[in-house]
């Protein structure tokens, strides 16, 4: 499946591997997109929307509903 999420907090590239890993450790085949500017994070994952989105969340930051 894709997904689309808005996340708020990412300001830097280092924000942007730790999304890129967080989601990755839920799912290591997971192919993530991530725009830095507009804050928009695009998987494609076999895992859950949820599942995606709690691995951004507990990373520290927030996906906005």
């Amino acid at each position: 499946m894709k997904y689309t999420f808005q996340v708020q907090g990412m300001t830097c590239g280092h924000c942007e591997r730790a999304v890129v890993h967080a989601v990755r450790e839920v799912d290591a085949d997971a192919i993530v997109q991530v725009d830095l500017p507009t804050g928009q994070v695009v998987v494609e994952s076999d895992k859950s929307r949820d599942a995606v989105a709690n691995a951004i969340t507990e990373e520290g930051y927030t996906v906005a509903a």
